[in-house]
């Protein structure tokens, strides 16, 4: 019976077992990002707490849509333990530099995928992964305004407090 089950899934194993793990990897981003809500919320930063916990649930979403994805292609979803969320940083830039880390690490993971199916010549989970692509190019752009945002503003007097407010502000609008 399993045989039967696999023949009529849409991916190949190799392909479920690297969208399986990108349903981790988005389930490990929001948890991160939950983290970072956390410590910028005990740390005065409210407006940076809401811009985190919108990022948070923007890969809670990403997570969902690979997991009814794999489901879709009559693949077996895997629903992760997360575990290892940092909880404490050194100061409000470093939640910044590892958000922008996070967002390129996901990047990569995605385009490693993307590598896989065009090996196998599975267009149809390419262009699923189109969507994905697009959305990292936003979040990618994000995660550099909001960093840069130290540069341009400084940390010193009222910096952290004017950074703070505007990291809500940031708005990707693109459409290129």
């Amino acid at each position: 019976m399993k045989d039967i089950i696999r023949v009529k899934c849409l991916l190949s194993l190799d392909v479920e077992t690297l969208l399986n793990q990108q349903i981790k990897k988005e389930a490990h981003s929001s948890a991160i990002y939950l983290s970072m809500a956390s410590w910028c919320n005990r740390n005065g930063y409210d407006f940076s707490a809401d811009y985190f916990f919108k990022q948070a649930e923007e890969e809670r979403q990403h997570q969902l849509k690979i997991y009814k994805y794999v489901l879709d292609m009559g693949g077996t979803s895997i629903s992760p333990d997360i575990t290892n969320i940092k909880l404490e940083y050194n100061s409000f830039r470093e939640v910044f530099e590892d958000a922008l880390d996070q967002e390129i690490s996901v990047t990569q993971s995605l385009k490693n995928i993307a590598a896989r199916c065009q090996k196998e010549q599975d267009f149809i989970t390419l262009e699923f992964l189109n969507w994905f692509f697009r959305e990292q190019r936003e979040e990618e752009y994000k995660a550099r305004r909001a960093l840069e945002l130290f540069e341009v503003i400084g940390e010193e007097g009222t910096g952290r407090w004017q950074i703070d407010k505007h990291v809500g502000q940031i708005v990707y609008s693109s459409e290129a």
